[in-house]
């Protein structure tokens, strides 16, 4: 069990075998947009540590603005080449380094609500931009299960094939992400890869975090969304960096999350127990919750290395123990798309 942030980061960090040998596969330097994000670190880090024991000699370029003082020395650190840029201005995009592999991490989605136009032009307008100056690589954009509907909870979960139907403008702007970036790679013959996300958990954040914090701090948890999807945040980084060998035209398109459909008051009477306390709750299950099905994922991929039960005991463990929280709600909960 990780005992430390230093212990999370290396855990988070340590690439496996197969990932080894697909960047091994890999032409060319890796540039990760949107580094400094909830995911980029561990993600940069992932990278540099699996090139390195691949032995290819590829650099990873990790961009963003790093307003977070030491993000980005932490990063040079761990063998990243650091380019901080604010890739919402011109000159700035055009003045990235070239690289073959693309890694697009950049989105907005918490206060979307009332501030719809700058939600569309980061989600939306932004990854055209990007797809332009990089036409001529390879690109894995990171979006999102919100494209799809609510669905039934014991559905299993919409595949890849489903039909999308977002609610809200968050997860509008965020179809019209994939739908741009889909433009590019067919016209301009960008292989690309769409990886719908939701949702990525580790001790400091996620959907896990969420319901742990409310059981411990006594207060009750609201049964309303009572199912979700989560995967190991180091296994969904692997799948992302995988990914780029999976590229294609048009774009290949894949879920990513956990195998389970997890319940919200099984999840919270094991941190209760956890705890040594009583768990107490709010509303009735809805027949619907977002949902996704992962299983193109697992059959190309392999399952997560970290299993549902070892999560929920990592998280509770990290909250017995006080240790650091990114206190980022992932308002998994929200079903009217208003973020």
């Amino acid at each position: 069990m990780v005992q430390s942030v230093e212990e999370l980061e290396e855990r988070l960090s340590r690439p496996r075998a197969a990932l080894i040998e697909d960047l091994r596969k890999l032409d060319g330097d890796v540039v990760v947009l949107g580094a400094a994000g909830k995911m980029g670190p561990s993600l940069v880090r992932l990278a540099a540590r699996a090139i390195s024991e691949a032995g290819t000699g590829a650099d990873v370029i990790a961009v963003s603005r790093f307003s977070q003082p030491g993000s980005a020395d932490a990063l040079r650190a761990a063998g990243a080449r650091v380019v901080p840029a604010d890739i919402t201005d011109d000159d700035a995009l055009a003045g990235l380094p070239d690289a073959e592999n693309v890694v697009f991490l950049v989105g907005a989605k918490f206060g979307a609500t009332g501030n719809e136009p700058a939600t569309w032009a980061t989600n939306t307008y932004l990854p055209g931009r990007v797809a332009e100056r990089y036409a001529g690589s390879r690109i894995v954009a990171l979006s999102t299960g919100n494209v799809y509907p609510l669905t039934q909870t014991g559905s299993g979960g919409p595949t890849e094939d489903h039909p999308v139907g977002p609610v809200g403008d968050y997860a509008m702007s965020c179809l019209g992400r994939e739908r741009i970036f889909t433009h590019f790679a067919t016209t301009r013959q960008t292989p690309t890869a769409l990886i719908r996300l939701n949702y990525a958990v580790e001790p400091r954040y996620g959907v896990l975090v969420d319901i742990a914090r409310q059981v411990h701090a006594g207060r009750p948890v609201d049964l309303t969304t009572g199912y979700a999807n989560v995967v190991w945040q180091g296994y969904a980084n692997e799948v992302i960096l995988r990914s780029l060998l999976h590229a294609d035209v048009p774009p290949f398109l894949l879920n990513l999350t956990g195998p389970e459909t997890i319940s919200v008051r099984s999840v919270a009477e094991q941190f209760a127990r956890a705890f040594g306390t009583d768990v107490q709750y709010t509303g009735t299950e809805a027949a619907t919750a977002l949902l996704s099905n992962a299983g193109r994922c697992h059959g190309l991929f392999g399952y997560p290395d970290v299993p549902l039960a070892e999560l929920v005991e990592m998280v509770a463990d990290w909250l017995r123990n006080d240790l650091p929280l990114l206190d980022k709600p992932t308002k998994f909960d929200v079903r009217d798309g208003q973020f």
